[in-house]
């Protein structure tokens, strides 16, 4: 979508750093506030703290094939709404993006009709199948430019198709994005935790060893191809481990944790809601406690949020059989405040690096997670700190209700979203 025309002055911000001041916006970048021309559109931000626009890397867009759930034109206006400039559009739409041409469409439709970046996420096997590679290279040299693969929804569980993916992109500096699960630990009727709880509800188990003994055999073969690895949704303690021998050892892995991961526990589930359920499911404190600490200490890099909408007829199940996902967008900042922020373990500059910079050069998007100063992109979102609201899931700009934090009081931060000079959500 075209950038605005119209020059934007926003006064008096604050910025992480404690310093005050005016951002002025041209053409798409900041430039000297004092350049601001007389038909500048003004923003009063007094007593609103700037941050560079946020940056998610896990998202699901569904368009195509689910536009009942969700569209590109909703998602990314759910994505402005909770202050990001750019998302990741996984692979698993119908049909999947696992040639140029589906690529493609998602970049070009999201230049018509989006409120963010959107950067398209090629499949790592054609149909999501994991038996054969889909066209890496194709979807790299495409107008969409695609530098991320992933069957996510599904694990790369062929350890030979692993390696050959890792080495394939590392031609031209591409990630492999995991969703680690192994398929036989963690089988299909796993839905939820297996520990003392999906015992007593007769829920089907899925052990925490699921995930770490793939993240632990990836970033082995990283390490043996030179390529770099990105981890979704790590959602264990061991996996946190395995991830912290990997970094200590230098090999070239990435990881992600989502917002629900870092606050809620597996004792939502004891009332069957299939809200709820999400995988990874949803893990007992020490394991939310060791994500945290994670987070903060570098081992895990990035906030992704899976966005997963979902249609009521499709979530509205007993728990076993409902789909898997929650949304998040929209809610993501509130949740990393609420965790992080308020609790006094991260401050305001580790806020920004793990929900902007770094997940942008996990993405290789330069024009994104870019500092608020002359010559940069002009992206930012304006929020208030202290701003708390009681969330309504009928208030959502997606297509979508599964939300797990419906009539929670949560941090409501976002009061502005600006784009490339573009005001993409504005608080009325």
């Amino acid at each position: 979508m075209s950038t605005s025309q119209r020059p934007l002055l926003i006064t008096g911000v604050e910025f992480v750093d404690g310093s005050g001041g005016d951002l002025l916006i041209i053409d798409g970048a900041f430039v000297d506030p004092d350049r601001a021309p007389a038909d500048v559109e003004r923003v009063d931000a007094t007593g609103l703290l700037a941050l560079p626009g946020l940056v998610d890397p896990h998202t699901h867009l569904r368009e195509p094939g689910r536009e009942d759930t969700e569209t590109i034109a909703t998602g990314t206006a759910a994505a402005a709404r909770g202050g990001f400039t750019a998302v990741a559009a996984m692979a698993n739409t119908q049909p999947v993006t696992d040639t140029a041409e589906a690529a493609e469409f998602v970049h070009d439709t999201a230049i018509r009709e989006g409120a963010a970046k959107v950067q398209p996420v090629g499949a790592v096997s054609k149909g999501l199948a994991g038996e054969e590679l889909a066209e890496l290279g194709l979807m790299a040299r495409s107008r969409a430019g695609v530098r991320m693969f992933s069957d996510d929804g599904r694990c790369v569980a062929d350890p030979l198709l692993m390696r050959r993916a890792l080495e394939y992109v590392r031609a031209f500096d591409g990630v492999i994005a995991q969703h680690a699960q192994d398929p036989r630990l963690a089988g299909p009727g796993a839905c939820c935790h297996e520990g003392e709880i999906s015992g007593r509800l007769g829920l089907g188990g899925w052990p925490a060893v699921a995930e770490s003994v793939i993240v632990a055999r990836d970033v082995q073969l990283a390490e043996l191809t030179g390529s770099r690895l990105h981890v979704c949704h790590v959602s264990t303690a061991e996996s946190v481990e395995v991830l912290r021998w990997a970094k200590q050892r230098g090999i070239r892995v990435s990881a992600e944790v989502t917002p629900h991961h870092l606050l809620l526990t597996t004792d939502e589930v004891l009332g069957y809601d299939p809200t709820y359920k999400v995988n990874p499911p949803l893990r007992p404190a020490e394991d939310v406690q060791a994500l945290r600490q994670a987070l903060v200490d570098g081992t895990i890099d990035a906030v992704g949020t899976d966005h997963a909408p979902h249609a009521r007829q499709d979530k509205e199940h007993a728990f076993a059989d409902a789909a898997f996902g929650m949304l998040g967008l929209e809610t993501a900042l509130g949740v990393v405040i609420e965790t992080m922020i308020d609790s006094g373990l991260i401050d305001w500059f580790r806020l920004v690096e793990v929900m902007s910079a770094a997940p942008a050069r996990i993405l290789g998007l330069s024009d994104q997670g870019q500092p608020l100063v002359e010559g940069s992109p002009g992206n930012l979102t304006l929020i208030d700190p202290g701003a708390r609201a009681r969330v309504d899931a009928g208030d959502s700009l997606s297509l979508s209700r599964n939300n797990p934090w419906h009539g929670r009081d949560l941090p409501d931060p976002v009061q502005l979203t600006v784009w490339s000079g573009r005001i993409t959500y504005r608080r009325s």
